[in-house]
């Protein structure tokens, strides 16, 4: 795709997202995944020229149990911003749907950098840059009409990242390191809609680990000569651990988690 065309699909997708406006999808091979990156980033660009901040980033289609539900067949990532990441610790008011078009729910992990990771980074090296980790949920949109789509339109189209919905802080200081590796790929997440279970996740479905996840985006962030490095501050979420769920208003959605000493979540959506 020729640079004109790039800024004319950044424009149209950031359009469609204000006016919460599906759009048509690529087909087959038409938006290369590199065209879609620097789309990415052309909207992160119109993003913070309107005022929005970049606190870090979304990892997605990192559980390969869903790979095939989706046609995705790799991780891709994207930006979050200060609009996106809501602190939902102490949250008692429903969160609103009202900006998204089909908005999902995905229970994941996030880390927090204390100084810019390295990529080649051993897990303790890795660990030691890492201020703190947490459990939230993720509401990711679809701005193609049932969640069709071809892996570089999700690229394009901000990762699907709609929100995320960030749970208590746990300093990775106060943790044992080892312990903590293991308790990353051994840990499970029951997702449950008003009080009903609809599924069961692991730790190792993440890539074998949310770490793991977050050690492949370090790597492939790094090997792109346009993508800025993540930098100490950021915030990087590292996919799903269950399969993702339509979300609708009056529902109430929870986690619980076990293997990890992380506070389950529950949030009720309006």
């Amino acid at each position: 795709m020729t640079q004109f065309e790039n800024e004319n699909r950044a424009q149209d997708i950031l359009k469609a997202r204000r006016d919460r406006r599906q759009i048509a999808c690529t087909g087959p091979g038409e938006l290369p995944m590199d065209a879609a990156y620097r789309i990415s980033r052309r909207i992160r660009d119109l993003r913070t020229d309107d005022g929005e901040r970049v606190v870090g980033r979304k990892l997605g289609f990192t559980n390969r149990t869903i790979w095939d539900e989706y046609n995705v067949h790799a991780p891709i990532w994207g930006y979050m911003y200060d609009t996106t990441f809501h602190d939902v610790s102490s949250a008692e008011t429903p969160f609103s749907l009202a900006p998204f078009c089909e908005p999902r729910i995905e229970p994941e992990i996030a880390f927090a950098f204390t100084r810019a990771p390295r990529a080649g980074a051993s897990d303790d090296e890795l660990l030691s840059a890492i201020a703190w980790y947490a459990h939230g949920f993720e509401i990711v949109d679809s701005l193609y009409k049932d969640w069709k789509f071809e892996a570089a339109d999700t690229v394009a189209a901000f990762g699907l990242h709609g929100a995320y919905l960030c749970g208590p802080r746990r300093q990775v200081a106060d943790e044992d390191a080892a312990l903590l590796r293991s308790a990353l790929q051994s840990f499970q997440i029951e997702l449950a809609r008003d009080g009903e279970p609809v599924d069961t996740g692991l730790g190792s479905d993440v890539l074998g680990s949310p770490l793991s996840a977050l050690r492949h985006a370090i790597e492939v962030i790094a090997d792109d000569p346009d993508a800025d490095p993540i930098r100490a501050g950021e915030i990087v979420t590292t996919g799903t651990v269950t399969r993702a769920f339509p979300v609708k208003p009056g529902q109430t959605w929870s986690s619980t988690v076990s293997g990890l000493p992380l506070d389950g979540l529950r949030i009720t959506f309006a």
